[in-house]
């Protein structure tokens, strides 16, 4: 077994790096930056309008045009976009290049069991590298490190965009992906990296792995964990810190909009994620009436590329819930909140999203049950789990309750990807409310 110092604290220190080591962009001045945001922005209101359908028909329906962006707080003339709307314009309808210039396809689930189907150039390859290598230099990490990426491949961004990154980064990559946590913690153990990107769930499973095998966390050699793909907690902060005696920063991106690394925490400060506003432009806007909100106000978090050439997004609304402040470790960046909520009742389990539609649609195609289900939310051992209660239909036996429920849960297994309890409770069971299920209730602790 490789062992490191172990002294409490050694390792987290001294990791910020040194402004020469900066890309060019991370040093600009702000009225550089907004003079470059002004200069793409207005380019992608072009671009968008010109060779998206969608985009013509809603600017045209909004009495908008392109040439009436002038500054960046014009943008607010401009109409939202939806997950619905990508959705409608599977799988290729939103793309604004040939599809012989697409060098790369990544989806995300949707609702309706259709996904979200996003394209990339070289080009748009090429800045989201660039922008993960920035986000991976912000939380510490440096060429010759070693990377050990524990996020999802496939289709799913996370895996895939960390993996360029790191490379662009000049780092070693060891692209363990999700799952088989025995062998991760051997692999960690024996290799050595420095970084760690996952989801912090599956860090603190990781944690009591190496327990498990009598291994102290503190004495590996990880220095940093670069923690996205679901909400957390600067409680859980605290006790990845004090338990593995490492960084632990936030990094936040989505698909539509690029992938991880569309803002990062850096490491030196931990006081928010600094958007990379050279590539994607921020608004946070009320989740009712939609008008935009001052910095410094929570509301509803909506990005507008401003490089992205296969498929621009305009003013895209993500419904997580922040709020903007000014820059602090690149002071020219604006920073957000660390994300804790949402403006709609998607469910984030272990990193992977769920919408109480996905169940609906199963409990419906299930004999013998009625349309009423709820969705229970808990934490035990500190990993978030969901548990689907449905009611029964009056004189459905009980051998078939216990079939329904193995049917259930195999199904959400194989349409959404997450492992959930299923529990088939006695008809009128459930609560009303105007006639209706609520249907979340979130037990998990608070905080």
């Amino acid at each position: 077994m490789t062992t490191h110092s172990g002294v409490p604290g050694a390792r987290r220190s001294g990791t910020a790096p040194a402004v020469d080591d900066l890309s060019p962009a991370e040093r600009l001045s702000v009225d550089e930056l907004r003079t470059r945001q002004l200069e793409r922005l207005r380019w992608t209101l072009r671009h968008a309008y010109e060779n998206v359908p969608l985009y013509r028909r809603k600017f045209d329906e909004a009495g908008v045009h392109p040439d009436d962006c002038r500054e960046p707080g014009d943008l607010a003339k401009f109409p939202f976009t939806t997950k619905e709307d990508l959705r409608d314009g599977y799988p290729f309808g939103m793309f604004a290049v040939p599809r012989s210039d697409v060098r790369r396809i990544h989806a995300s689930s949707g609702t309706t069991g259709k996904p979200t189907v996003v394209g990339y150039t070289q080009a748009d390859l090429d800045v989201w590298a660039e922008t993960m290598a920035r986000s991976i230099r912000a939380a510490g990490g440096s060429p010759g490190h070693t990377v050990h990426i524990s996020y999802g491949y496939g289709l799913f961004t996370g895996g895939l965009g960390a993996h360029y990154g790191a490379e662009k980064l000049g780092c070693t990559v060891v692209p363990a992906s999700g799952g088989m946590t025995a062998r991760q913690v051997q692999i960690i153990d024996d290799f050595g990296p420095e970084i760690i990107m996952v989801t912090p769930s599956y860090m603190l499973t990781l944690l009591d792995e190496f327990e498990r095998q009598g291994i102290d966390p503190r004495t590996t050699s990880l220095k940093t964990g670069i923690f996205g793909a679901e909400p957390w907690t600067e409680q859980m902060r605290r006790e990845i810190e004090e338990r593995m005696d490492i960084h632990a920063v936030d990094i936040y991106g989505l698909s539509e909009v690029m992938g991880p690394g569309v803002s990062q925490e850096c490491v030196e400060t931990k006081d928010g994620l600094h958007v990379w506003e050279d590539h994607f432009y921020p608004e946070v806007a009320d989740p009712v009436d939609g008008h935009v909100l001052p910095d410094g106000q929570t509301g509803e978090l909506l990005f507008t590329s401003l490089t992205k050439q296969a498929l621009p997004i305009i003013r895209y609304r993500t419904r997580d819930l922040t709020a903007l402040r000014p820059g602090t470790a690149r002071p020219a960046f604006r920073r957000m909140d660390k994300v804790t909520g949402r403006s709609d009742d998607m469910i984030i389990l272990r990193g992977v999203n769920v919408f109480p539609t996905q169940i609906e649609e199963i409990v419906l195609g299930t004999e013998g049950l009625a349309p009423h289900f709820q969705l229970r939310l808990t934490r035990t051992d500190r990993l978030d789990h969901l548990a689907v209660l449905v009611e029964a239909l009056g004189g459905t036996a009980g051998d078939r309750r216990s079939t329904a429920a193995a049917e259930i849960a195999s199904r959400v297994k194989d349409a959404v990807g997450v492992s959930v309890d299923v529990e088939i409770v006695e008809p009128r069971s459930l609560e009303r409310s105007a006639g209706k299920i609520r249907r979340v209730i979130d037990q998990r602790p608070q905080g």
